[in-house]
C-alpha cells in the first residue's frame, strides 16, 4: 500500500483521538526510515493535501505539526494550501494559527467521531 494510503488510514484513526501528532511520530507509525523520513512523510501529506481538496474534504494532513512550531505544522503545510486555493495568509503568523485550528476542528468534525463528555 503506498505511503499516502497507509498514512491516510493511520490519520482517520488519530483524528479519532483529537490530538495532533508531530512527524516524527507519523513517520515511526508508518515505519518509514531514514534517510528522509519526514520528507516522504511531508509528500505523502500533501499528496492527502490533494486529494482532500480534490473532494472538498477538510485537510486531514493538518493532524501532523511540526514539534518546532508551537503545535503548527510546518510552512510546507501553508504552502500546499495556498497553491491548493484554501489559504491566503501568512504562513508564519496569525493567519496560520487560525486557518490551522479551523481546518483542525473540520477534521475533529468529520473524522472525530462521537466525542465523551
Amino acid at each position: 500500500m503506498p505511503i499516502h494510503a497507509r498514512a491516510r488510514a493511520f490519520l482517520e484513526e488519530v483524528a479519532k483521538r483529537r490530538t495532533p501528532l508531530v512527524y516524527q511520530e507519523l513517520a515511526k507509525a508508518l515505519q518509514i526510515l531514514p534517510p528522509h523520513s519526514i520528507h516522504q512523510v511531508t509528500e505523502a501529506l500533501e499528496r492527502l493535501m490533494e486529494q482532500d481538496a480534490a473532494a472538498d474534504r477538510p485537510f486531514i494532513a493538518a493532524l501532523a505539526i511540526s514539534k518546532l512550531r508551537g503545535g503548527l505544522p510546518a510552512p510546507g503545510f501553508f504552502d500546499c494550501a495556498r497553491r491548493l486555493g484554501r489559504f491566503a495568509g501568512d504562513a508564519h503568523g496569525q493567519d496560520a494559527r487560525t486557518f490551522h485550528a479551523a481546518e483542525l476542528n473540520a477534521v475533529f468534525a468529520r473524522w472525530g467521531g462521537v466525542r465523551d463528555n
